[in-house]
């Protein structure tokens, strides 16, 4: 069993950053993909931003230049930086492992982005 914890979402500006944390209690290192996937008000879930275990990183098109995934398998955690923020990334960012390419699949608490003048 996985644990995800998120961290470091919040209020901030147009054209602001942050960088949100997603910290796993047991070891994912290996892990198939690593991910953020976000869900605004009346909105689906829609992948953010993925990182296999080699490393292959793919981005929503919206957030290509602005965003970045990384993970640090010492520290079991894997996060995503994000910049240049826009009103439209308002939504609630969740934490994704997949452990193998079929599963299981685990998901953090979610945290909160909010962006607004």
């Amino acid at each position: 069993q996985v644990q995800l914890v998120e961290s470091g979402g919040g209020l901030v500006q147009p054209g602001g950053s942050l960088r949100l944390s997603c910290a796993a209690s047991g070891n994912i290192a290996t892990s198939y993909t690593m991910g953020w996937y976000r869900q605004a008000p009346g909105k689906q879930r829609e992948l953010v931003a993925i990182i296999t275990k080699g490393g292959i990183m793919n981005y929503l098109d919206s957030v290509k230049g602005r965003f970045t995934i990384s993970r640090d398998n010492a520290k079991n955690t894997v996060y995503l930086q994000m910049s240049s923020l826009e009103l439209e990334d308002t939504a609630v960012y969740y934490c994704n492992v997949r452990l193998t390419l079929v599963g299981p699949t685990y998901w953090g608490q979610g945290t909160q982005v909010t962006v607004s003048s």
